[in-house]
């Protein structure tokens, strides 16, 4: 039996009514999603600590105040974003209406992963909701509190409907994905992400796959050590390094490793103490399964600074720690000679999801922004970019495809539809396209075809 089957037909019939299409009804449910923030605020911080052993600064910061603000700028800017975009016309259209119409999908899937199981859910969420979309909802089950609380309690807070809270694990999730949806929004792996894309390929259903990768990090000689290392160290290992974006690794010369090793463990027991796992400021590994996979990893290169956070040095291209994205407190160091070889470095791997560069020279910040490819760029510091709805999120490559974050997520989430409204007088105008053709006609007809360089219209 299907156990989906009943609730997908009930939420494409809803959508088919057109009932989720006005904008009250948007900014009805974009208002619920802020009073479930706002009422459970201490209930998600709970969950948030019981899975990850996340602090209140860090999910406030990373989760809940991200997503609230995701919600008060989608209500603040609905309808702007909803309005037909003009757009310029020719000659042959300048008595007629040419407009972008922005449309639900209609059904889309939402499926989250479990490091920011609060941010990644609902912000993409955000965007569908105010897209008009009915939306079925698959939180990670890895995270289990943060999943019972989106399962029980945020349902109150929105027309059930139009939206649902699906559970389950790959085996519910592979079933799922047997469904046609009108767009699936993925993040998580990229085997994950494949998976994915071949189910929606099926249907021809569109995809934003919000991936991961190794992220660089440059650090030129002309830097200072203790502020480079404050800021690594910070969003490296921010959320136990089990973050998308997170620096993987840190390309520098010999030369600046040493000068950056005792930065970096001043930095560390300055943010966790002398025992970091017992800091109430240093999260923690999500299960048994990625322990033992990171413990793994540390046989690779050696270990210049031990324990939980971790830094590796020596460490040599080939190895495992190369090889997969580590997404935990782990930071190995590898030696280049000069800024083209660390560009040479980065442009031989795939493209990852951040770069991230640091030098007093904004020239060199410059330089590697300009040679490489990245889904984000961040000079001078870390994941900062994110804090920004005005910027896109997304990946390019084998790190991700699609963007979302502020209006972005809204595009996302809507069809752009070209709409052109013309009179059904003027006849005798449309009588040059008509054969029989003639090479006067053909030569009028190419002048009114030609972009304009100027949108006004003719009164």
């Amino acid at each position: 039996m299907d156990p989906f089957e009943d609730t997908l037909r009930q939420l494409r019939g809803a959508f088919n009514t057109g009932r989720t299409r006005p904008a009250e009804f948007r900014a009805a449910q974009l208002r619920g999603l802020g009073r479930f923030l706002e009422d459970n605020k201490q209930l998600l911080q709970d969950a948030l600590a019981q899975d990850l052993h996340k602090s209140a600064f860090e999910s406030e910061v990373s989760e809940i105040a991200i997503s609230q603000g995701e919600v008060t700028l989608a209500l603040r800017n609905l309808r702007a974003w909803m309005k037909d975009q003009r757009v310029p016309k020719n000659l042959a259209t300048q008595l007629d209406s040419a407009f972008i119409r922005k449309e639900p999908f209609g059904l889309v899937l939402i499926v989250a992963p479990w490091n920011y199981p609060l941010n990644l859910t609902l912000v993409p969420l955000v965007g569908a909701l105010a897209a008009g979309n009915c939306v079925v909802l698959k939180p990670s089950e890895i995270s289990t509190s943060v999943e019972k609380v989106l399962a029980e309690v945020l349902p109150r807070y929105l027309d059930q409907s139009c939206f649902a809270v699906v559970l389950g694990g790959p085996q519910e999730m592979a079933q799922l994905l047997e469904h046609k949806f009108d767009y699936i929004f993925f993040t998580g792996s990229p085997r994950v992400g494949r998976i994915v894309m071949t189910a929606a390929a099926k249907h021809l259903t569109p995809v934003t796959l919000e991936l991961g990768g190794k992220n660089p990090c440059y650090v030129d000689d002309n830097c200072d050590p203790q502020t480079v290392a404050n800021r690594v160290a910070w969003f490296r290992y921010f959320n136990a390094g089990q973050t998308c974006v997170a620096p993987d690794y840190i390309l520098c010369s010999p030369e600046t490793q040493e000068r950056l090793l005792p930065a970096l463990q001043s930095a560390i027991t300055r943010f966790y103490g002398d025992d970091p796992q017992s800091s109430p400021n240093l999260g923690r590994i999500i299960n048994q399964k990625q322990f033992q996979r990171l413990r793994a990893l540390l046989g690779c290169g050696r270990v210049a600074i031990g324990g939980q956070p971790t830094v590796l040095v020596d460490v040599q291209e080939m190895e495992p720690v190369m090889q997969e994205e580590i997404f935990g407190p782990i930071l190995p160091i590898v030696s280049v000679r000069s800024l083209d070889e660390a560009v040479d470095f980065i442009n031989r791997r795939e493209k990852p999801l951040a770069l991230y560069a640091f030098s007093n020279s904004s020239q060199v910040v410059k330089r590697v922004l300009a040679r490489t490819s990245s889904g984000g760029f961040c000079g001078n510091d870390g994941f900062m970019h994110l804090t920004l709805a005005s910027l896109p999120f997304g990946g390019v490559g084998a790190s991700g495809m699609g963007r979302y974050h502020g209006k972005f997520s809204f595009d996302t989430f809507s069809h752009h539809r070209a709409c052109l409204l013309r009179s059904p007088g003027m006849e005798k105008v449309n009588a040059l396209r008509y054969p029989p053709h003639s090479q006067r006609n053909l030569r009028v007809l190419l002048v009114a075809m030609e972009a304009r360089c100027c949108s006004c219209t003719l009164l």
